[in-house]
């Protein structure tokens, strides 16, 4: 109701600037519009209203808050550079020009927008909040630490900054500050998800189970139901020994989340519970999972450039690591002419192009299937 309220209090003042110009526009039309979201219709009505040349500056404030909430971004930036030209103080149009270049992803601009604020307000918040932002999108962590500790300093209990300076303290191992910055937001927050993510890394990079175990409880009973948060549990609920509900826990996860650390633990943990077939079966799929399937072609391509570079038995050996993870028929046919070509071992060139032949294949490789079967004849006389 309050912020309600706001809203019409400075769109009242908004009408009372228009009604003082020369030209007046249809006040109900406006509130309408701004009512109703309709900030694209607000801002074509306003370029109606006033055309250019735009002398009053309230005008040009007006048509570039009202093009920066219709989504008109290079719009928005022009009337407010306007102003700028003519007051490169004002920290309203310095802020809403920072915030427009960071959606644009002009960060560059951005920063130096805000930066000019910190000239003359050492105290704003949000401007801190953005250059952390900034900071972090440019590597440079040593600066985003400094911009979320003055932040947090400002705002202890704002949730954002104050999460992500204690992730930041938890990679530096400075547990005791991590834990501070947290317990102030906690306390006067005490259900907020954010804060209590941050609040497991903490606990979980210090491996104090029970904590992790009863902070991933409260996550999961606040809706969180995610990978992160389960496959926390699992090794929590390990760690504490008890192994049933660790295994339970996996079972919990999203089958597309489910990863080789989960496999992993819940094999660990039927070993425990002396249950060895469940332990074989998921330490295999623990294998798999860690495997990337994509690996054969990488040994593919290294043998490629170790057959371009004549160091031929390398290649051999890289095409042969590569058939212990995919036994793709191409690469049979590989080691196949490897061995004919250069090589000159018909013994093994023969043996790898009749496995080529005898696997499915598909079409686009049968005229590598009719030269296989062309060298397996005059090879095997």
């Amino acid at each position: 109701m309050k912020s309600t309220l706001l809203f019409l209090f400075f769109l009242l003042l908004d009408i009372t600037v228009f009604a003082q110009s020369a030209t007046k526009p249809d006040d109900a039309l406006l509130l309408e519009y701004y009512q109703n979201q309709r900030f694209a219709d607000a801002a074509d009505y306003l370029r109606k209203t006033y055309p250019e040349p735009i002398t009053d500056t309230k005008v040009v404030a007006r048509l570039a808050y009202t093009s920066q909430m219709a989504g008109k971004s290079v719009d928005a930036e022009g009337y407010y550079q306007r102003i700028y030209n003519l007051d490169s103080t004002n920290t309203a149009v310095l802020y809403n020009l920072g915030a427009i270049n960071i959606k644009r992803g002009n960060n560059l601009k951005a920063e130096l927008y805000y930066k000019k604020i910190l000239q003359k307000d050492t105290t704003n918040f949000m401007v801190y909040k953005q250059l952390a932002g900034i900071s972090l999108e440019k590597g440079d962590q040593v600066a985003r630490l400094g911009y979320l500790k003055r932040a947090n300093q400002l705002n202890p209990a704002e949730p954002d900054v104050a999460s992500d300076l204690s992730d930041a303290y938890v990679i530096l191992k400075q547990f005791s500050l991590a834990q501070t910055i947290l317990a102030e937001a906690i306390a006067q927050d005490p259900e907020n998800t954010v804060l209590l993510l941050s609040q497991l890394k903490l606990v979980y990079s210090q491996n104090k189970w029970e904590d992790a175990k009863n902070t991933c409880i409260k996550l999961v009973e606040l809706g969180n139901h995610g990978g992160f948060v389960l496959t926390k549990l699992e090794i929590a609920y390990y760690n504490l020994k008890d192994y049933w509900c660790s295994v339970e826990t996996m079972a919990e996860i999203n089958e597309l989340e489910l990863t080789e650390t989960n496999f992993y633990i819940a094999a660990l943990a039927f070993k425990e519970l002396k249950d060895q077939p469940n332990a074989i079966e998921y330490l295999i799929k623990a294998i798999d999972a860690g495997i990337s399937p994509n690996i054969g072609d990488y040994y593919a391509e290294m043998a490629d450039s170790y057959e371009t570079l004549a160091k031929y038995k390398k290649a051999v050996t890289a095409y042969q690591k590569g058939l212990q993870f995919e036994g793709k028929p191409l690469t049979y046919y590989l080691l196949a002419t490897l061995y004919d070509s250069h090589l000159k071992n018909k013994a093994m060139a023969l043996a790898y192009y009749r496995k080529y032949v005898a696997a499915k294949l598909p079409a686009k490789e049968e005229k590598y299937k009719i030269y296989a079967q062309s060298r397996i004849l005059a090879l095997a006389n």
